[in-house]
């Protein structure tokens, strides 16, 4: 399992009405942001890739590559990924012209070859959910369709990662994981340092952080961690995975058994209800968590 503290989701939702009570985003209309926010807010993120690959790939060499036991071919691999991501940029950038906010300071968790790997993966992975839970504010069909590109080369990227590379599973379970934008930036600002202050405000806040064992599995009874405060008596645990959350108590002592049944990358949420995961009722998280799987499921 691989813990880091660092649409076209939505159009399969439509065409299951029963489902949409499921999903964990859940629209705000008292205060929903412009189609200017929501792209500074992909920018930003795309700017925070950016700088990761940049980085990592002056930190570490296709010497460094080859002695973690990485394949030959997989440096030049993340040099696209690389490219692609500074192309988001550009094309965001472009976009939104004299609006476009500038790239933050940051502080990636990678020390290693490897630990480059598993940011890595959970970097597209997010940006996966991020740009299908975004996609409501959407109404440009233009921006729609270009956000619905970018999604498709993370997702293609975050699949290579963890099968190519990884030797685990490419995909989760039929559905990804639509995020919020406040349960994005909870994870993206784990390795976010400072932004220029002339950059525009973003719409967004983030929750407390949430901490699972670095060896939890399905089936486990672990003790997680979370610095919130509540009157509520009981909290619950919601794993967040597809179109919907499996909710479990969360015990006095902080303690959770993680559903057998979850596989793939899920997002925990501490919340204060037994049903759908929404903000007013969200204490901490996410986190990032992924449960791979192998060919044989």
């Amino acid at each position: 399992m691989k813990v880091t503290a660092a649409s076209v989701a939505l159009l399969a939702v439509a065409a299951l009405p029963e489902l949409c009570m499921a999903v964990s985003v859940k629209r705000d209309d008292s205060s929903i942001p412009t189609e200017t926010q929501i792209l500074n807010f992909a920018l930003t993120l795309e700017h925070l890739e950016n700088a990761f690959y940049t980085q990592g790939l002056q930190k570490y060499t296709q010497e460094d590559f080859i002695n973690a036991g990485l394949p030959t071919w997989a440096r030049g691999r993340w040099n696209q990924i690389a490219q692609h991501e500074m192309t988001h940029v550009s094309f965001l950038e472009s976009v939104l012209g004299d609006d476009a906010v500038q790239a933050c300071t940051y502080d990636f968790p990678d020390t290693d070859p490897m630990s480059f790997v598993s940011t890595s993966f959970m970097l597209e992975t997010v940006g996966v959910s991020a740009y299908s839970g975004a996609a409501q504010f959407l109404s440009n069909s233009d921006y729609i369709t270009s956000s619905g590109a970018i999604l498709a080369v993370e997702a293609r990227q975050s699949a290579w990662i963890n099968s190519a590379i990884s030797k685990a599973n490419p995909w989760n379970t039929a559905f990804d994981t639509p995020l919020g934008l406040n349960q994005v930036w909870t994870l993206a600002s784990g390795v976010i340092v400072t932004c220029p202050s002339s950059n525009m405000p973003l719409p967004v806040t983030a929750f407390p952080a949430l901490s699972f064992p670095a060896d939890a599995k399905p089936g486990q009874t672990v003790q997680v961690s979370f610095n919130a405060t509540t009157t509520s008596e009981q909290l619950y645990v919601a794993f967040i995975a597809g179109l919907g959350p499996t909710v479990v108590p969360l015990s006095s002592d902080y303690t959770v058994t993680i559903p057998s049944t979850l596989e793939g990358v899920v997002f925990p949420v501490i919340t204060t209800v037994d049903g759908p995961v929404t903000d007013n009722v969200t204490i901490a998280g996410p986190t990032f968590l992924s449960f791979d799987f192998n060919s044989d499921a």
